[in-house]
């Protein structure tokens, strides 16, 4: 038999037997996994459902002992509930409601050492009313929690209720929260399982037939309007049809895939067994050995067939590959030297506005009186020392340009009163301040970042007399959130468009013919180093306002 017949019959053989017994093989394993995977996301949602009824149940727990604290040290609702107090009647009968809304429950009822009910935030006419087997039936659960149906002023409400009680005087009372617990049949989060709440007397049967019961949680039901206690359920199911649906376009796809793989396989046989060699598979491997970091590889060849041509053609490749590489990493470098030169380039000359300011009105009153002049030297004299300083920082520690600060407690409003002094321009600089506006900063940073602003709220005034303001605002948005300190530079200019303010920030973004593209950049980055945010408001034709917020020291 010929090498062409041999390799035509035993790769056919050798290709299509593993074929057939991968696509058995794969069959099997997928269905396998796929019932493997939907009964995880069975079990995991049956623990996020129990998680989740856990923590209501905590929260429902922590709500009532924070009613039960407050009513401890009330004194009002002691004269109402205990020492009968006709004029704090109104109180207790409000006072369920306020807790319950304070607290985040949707029922709330306080009992007696009777079983009456003193005050329903839910239903305000349960006053008076009796209800003794509630308190009893959820303080003898292990966890003190049960699904209840409360009445109401319209249909009655299902909420999942807990109990705790509080001691005044030789008085306890008992109250009975909860929160709604209409969301329950909705905790499948979106996948093709479904939870469905089955209370005592609805039918367990489906009538979708895509649709199996694959789990049944039980969870204890009370009904304040029969007095009676049974279990209801929440029921899992899951959608098959999808499973079977997929099962079959898996078999169909895998006979199609067998079918043409046969086919292919003995056009491909016969053409590779004129065509394959050693030489092409050697050739292959080194192949496989090229990339980026590896482009020593050898393909010389002295073959003078196609092979050879080949060979030759991938060494020529691979010497282009070596070349490009090198050109590439110098222009790399070129780039990255030429971005930090505009970058300190930039910087300089922010730092050498406020003492070119500073001379041009030295120049100004040197005709004047020399008294006046000497009057002005001195009072501008601190804006030089303050400009100088800061450019000396600036170029002392280079090691800043690159995201390496070192912070300390810095008075914004003091900085911000240094920019507005040595500001240029015709422009009318404005400040509002707030007492106590410091932040844990790197003040050469911080001046840097304020100094961009600026000045971009000066150019986009054109030249014309507007206005700039530099607002500092101290943020306390609650006892449980740390401060911050925002700046608010805001200017009366020509102000951007939504497309011209989406792109400020991007590096080398200018809309001035002279400019970088490199202040508000400089800007977003040294902000974001110090841990804040900086966002950009606008409206074309009537200005536009920065807002940067830092966090403030602890």
């Amino acid at each position: 038999m010929k090498l062409r017949s041999q390799l035509l019959l035993a790769f056919s053989i050798g290709a299509l037997v593993p074929m057939i017994a991968l696509a058995l093989v794969v069959r099997h394993e997928m269905t396998t996994r796929l019932n493997a995977q939907s009964q995880q996301r069975v079990d995991a949602l049956v623990s996020a459902i129990e998680s989740d009824m856990a923590r209501e149940g905590d929260e429902i727990h922590a709500a009532l002992a924070q009613i039960s604290d407050a009513i401890s040290s009330d004194n009002r609702f002691r004269r109402a509930a205990v020492d009968a107090a006709e004029s704090e009647r109104r109180y207790l009968l409000d006072y369920a409601g306020n807790a319950m809304h304070l607290a985040g429950l949707e029922m709330l009822q306080i009992h007696d050492d009777d079983g009456r009910i003193v005050s329903s935030g839910h239903f305000r006419n349960d006053y008076d009313r009796r209800e003794p087997a509630l308190p009893k039936f959820l303080g003898a659960l292990p966890d003190r929690v049960a699904l209840v149906r409360a009445r109401t002023a319209a249909e009655p409400l299902l909420v999942l209720a807990s109990v705790d009680s509080v001691a005044i005087g030789r008085s306890i009372f008992t109250l009975v929260g909860g929160i709604e617990a209409g969301s329950l049949d909705r905790l499948a989060r979106g996948s093709s399982l479904g939870v469905t709440l089955v209370l005592p007397g609805d039918s367990l049967a489906t009538a979708d037939t895509t649709r199996t019961i694959v789990k049944s949680l039980p969870v204890l039901f009370y009904d304040t309007e029969t007095h009676i206690f049974r279990m209801a359920a929440l029921r899992v199911t899951n959608d098959m049809s999808e499973l079977r649906a997929l099962r079959q376009s898996v078999d169909r796809w895998f006979l199609i895939a067998v079918s043409l793989t046969a086919l292919a396989i003995l056009l491909l046989a016969t053409w590779l067994a004129n065509r394959v060699s050693r030489p092409v598979v050697e050739l292959a491997e080194k192949a496989e050995r090229v990339d980026l970091d590896q482009l020593d590889v050898d393909f010389d060849s002295g073959r003078p067939d196609e092979v050879g041509t080949l060979s030759r053609g991938l060494a020529a490749m691979t010497k282009r590959l070596r070349d490009s590489r090198v050109r590439l990493k110098d222009a790399e470098k070129r780039a990255t030297m030429g971005d930090l030169a505009r970058q300190v380039n930039h910087d300089l000359k922010n730092g050498l506005t406020p003492v070119r300011n500073v001379f041009r009105h030295l120049m100004e009153q040197s005709e004047g009186d020399a008294e006046e002049l000497r009057s002005v030297l001195r009072e501008r004299s601190t804006t030089i020392d303050q400009s100088i300083g800061y450019l000396e920082k600036l170029a002392s520690n280079y090691a800043r340009l690159s995201r390496k600060t070192e912070r300390e407690r810095c008075d914004l409003n003091q900085i911000v009163r240094q920019v507005a002094t040595g500001a240029r321009g015709s422009a009318r600089i404005e400040t509002v301040l707030a007492d106590g506006a410091v932040v844990n900063a790197d003040p050469v940073s911080l001046r840097r970042i304020i100094e961009n602003l600026v000045d971009n709220a000066i150019d986009s005034l054109n030249g014309s007399t507007g206005a700039v303001t530099l607002e500092t605002q101290v943020i306390r948005d609650g006892p449980f959130v740390a401060p911050r300190v925002r700046l608010i530079v805001a200017d009366t200019g020509a102000g951007m468009n939504d497309i011209q303010r989406a792109r400020i920030f991007d590096d080398f973004y200018t809309t001035k013919p002279d400019g970088s593209g490199l202040g508000l950049s400089i800007v977003r980055r040294l902000v974001m180093d110090l841990g804040g945010t900086v966002k950009a408001e606008s409206t074309p034709g009537e200005g536009s306002r920065f807002v940067v917020d830092l966090p403030a020291p602890r």
